[in-house]
C-alpha cells in the first residue's frame, strides 16, 4: 500500500492543485485530483478532455462555475462533466475551497 498525501502536495504546489495518477498508481484507468481554490480566485480550469469523464465535488466552501457550465456548487454537491467541456471554478468565499475531481476514461474506447 502507498499511501499519497495529496492534500499536502496540493497545499505546496503553486497552482493550488495535485493529481494523483499515472505516475502514483502506475494506472491509465482512473485519476483524482484534489484541488485548493483561494479566496477571490478565479479561472481554475476543469477540462477533463476527449475520452475522459470527471465527477467534481466541493468538499469545503462554495464554488461558482463558469463556461460551458454556469451555476453554483454548494460544499458536499458534486456534478459530472465529459469530453471538451472548458469549466471555470471561482472562489467569492473569504475562506479556502477544496474540491475534489475524480475521473476516468469514458465508454468511447479512447486509449493512451
Amino acid at each position: 500500500m502507498n499511501v499519497i498525501e495529496i492534500a499536502k502536495r496540493a497545499l505546496e504546489a503553486e497552482e493550488g492543485e495535485s493529481v494523483l495518477g499515472l505516475a502514483d498508481t502506475g494506472s491509465h484507468a482512473c485519476y483524482m485530483i484534489y484541488g485548493i481554490v483561494r479566496p477571490g480566485e478565479t479561472g481554475r480550469l476543469v477540462n477533463p478532455g476527449k475520452g475522459h469523464e470527471e465527477i467534481i465535488l466541493s468538499v469545503r466552501g462554495a464554488l461558482e462555475l463558469t463556461g460551458s457550465v454556469a451555476g453554483h456548487l454548494a460544499e458536499g454537491c458534486a456534478f459530472h462533466c465529459a469530453g471538451d467541456t472548458d469549466i471555470f471554478l471561482e472562489n467569492r468565499g473569504d475562506t479556502d475551497a477544496i474540491y475534489i475531481i475524480a475521473g476516468g476514461h469514458s465508454e468511447d474506447g479512447h486509449h493512451h
